[in-house]
């Protein structure tokens, strides 16, 4: 099938490439030339394992290719895939002025009958406000060509999306039902074709339906991450450790392992983003969604508990004191710093007057980016941090070690190196990386989430 993805970003350079691989011919439009330059010229403009090669892969064939110009990318493609940005906006919704200026694009040039997919997280109803644009164009230019507009919203793990799309735990697909509405279900099968035969599940339903369950699915694992968060501090102070009650709990087919890790609190560019709009659309609605106001709340709170453990150490003023960081990407196998636990943990120990030697295995490029924005109010504070070349080197001469993100690289560390590395033998460890008997075993202080029991004398 010819297949448009509006959107190089995340999302949308997963979706097109996977297509791809499966066969399709996918046009991939771009309003940022930046980007299209990268991709046209063989790179990719954001880190995700394996993406290089399906990309590379499918340009090779043929089967994808990369443009700016909006007229040919809504000729190419019978399905049109909305993919662009919806950052929150100021008061916590979903921003869809890029999602709409998609749609009035498709509407200004289509020529024949489209399948428009919002492929893009956004909130129950935008499927009507796409519909809208488009009607509007065509009225502008006296067209009465038919179209459908159909909700398939994505279910990516940075780090694993590759894997995600090609072997997906489910398809979402929302249609309306009608005329147009049971066309669009039959060109969305004929879009799924290799994976339904493949045996995975397409969840066919309405729109708002599909819409609803995108943020559903998300604030779910949400919870389950601030849930544990907040039981892991109250274990901290009562004398329990939080791992072997995770594991308690997580044997329990109704409760499952999945997303019950003790940390630093959660980031990215879905969890924070999509909690915050569900609960601004509650409130549009005159419904308040306490639990997810809290979960939230607890998130919130969580990005400020190692700088919490740090300061009870040392104190308010760190003057003098050099922290090796290791971690600045919200999760592993990812440069994203969107809503990073690193940024606030930078924040805290900058403005207490500390040193940093910072250190990522993919992320410092985008880190650096990133802070300026940060501290453009105070750049000054940007002279405390530089950026170590390796792991080893961050920690060198530093006072403590602080872990942010839970790479493998650093979960496999040789503690006995970084103990002779510190000027001081000290970890504080936000992911719960190892086994805090061991790392005292080892004459190294350790302060981690929830795990203090197994640390006192």
């Amino acid at each position: 099938m010819k297949i448009t993805i509006v959107g190089t970003g995340y999302v949308g350079l997963v979706t097109g490439a996977c297509l791809a691989e499966v066969g399709h011919d996918v046009f991939c439009l771009d309003v940022d030339q930046r980007k299209i330059d990268i991709l046209n010229g063989g790179g990719i403009p954001i880190h995700e394992p394996g993406l290089d090669v399906v990309v590379s892969r499918n340009v090779a064939a043929g089967r994808l290719r990369f443009s700016t110009d909006v007229a040919a990318s809504v000729a190419h493609g019978d399905v049109q895939f909305i993919a662009v940005g919806t950052p929150p906006d100021e008061d916590g919704s979903a921003d869809l002025k890029y999602v709409v200026a998609a749609a009035r694009n498709i509407g200004k040039h289509m020529m024949s009958f489209k399948v428009v997919v919002d492929k893009s997280t956004v909130p129950v109803g935008t499927a009507d406000r796409v519909s809208a644009a488009i009607a509007e164009e065509l009225k502008a230019r006296q067209s009465d060509l038919e179209y459908a507009v159909t909700s398939n919203p994505e279910f990516l793990k940075e780090g694993a999306a590759v894997a995600d799309f090609m072997k997906p735990d489910r398809l979402v697909i929302g249609h309306a039902n009608d005329a147009q509405g049971q066309r669009a279900q039959q060109v969305m099968r004929e879009v799924y074709a290799s994976f339904e035969a493949a045996g995975h599940k397409i969840y066919w339903m309405d729109v708002r339906s599909a819409e609803f369950t995108k943020y559903a699915a998300n604030a779910m694992l949400a919870t389950r991450i601030s849930f544990m968060n907040e039981l892991a501090n109250l274990a901290d102070k009562v004398g329990v450790d939080i791992d072997a009650v995770r594991q308690g709990i997580g044997s329990d087919p109704r409760i499952g392992p999945g997303f019950l890790m003790a940390g630093c609190g959660y980031g990215g560019s879905c969890f924070p983003k999509d909690v915050q709009a569900l609960v601004r659309t509650s409130q549009e609605y005159g419904h308040e969604l306490k639990i997810l106001q809290a979960v939230e709340d607890v998130n919130e709170n969580q990005k400020h508990v190692l700088g919490s453990k740090i300061f009870a150490k040392y104190g308010k003023n760190l003057q003098g004191l050099k922290f090796a960081l290791w971690g600045l990407a919200f999760k592993p196998d990812t440069d994203d710093m969107r809503a990073a636990s690193s940024r606030v943990l930078i924040q805290e120990l900058l403005h207490a007057g500390a040193d940093i030697v910072a250190f990522d295995p993919v992320a410092i490029e985008e880190a650096q980016r990133v802070l300026a924005l940060d501290f453009a109010d105070a750049p000054e504070l940007l002279k405390q941090i530089s950026f170590a070349t390796d792991q080893q080197a961050a920690v060198l001469a530093a006072d403590a070690l602080v872990i942010v993100t839970e790479w493998k690289t650093f979960r496999a560390a040789d503690l006995n190196q970084v103990k002779a590395s510190l000027k001081h033998a000290v970890i504080f460890d936000g992911r719960n990386l190892y086994d805090p008997r061991a790392v005292k075993s080892l004459g190294i202080e350790y302060h981690a989430i929830g795990r203090a029991v197994l640390t006192q004398n």
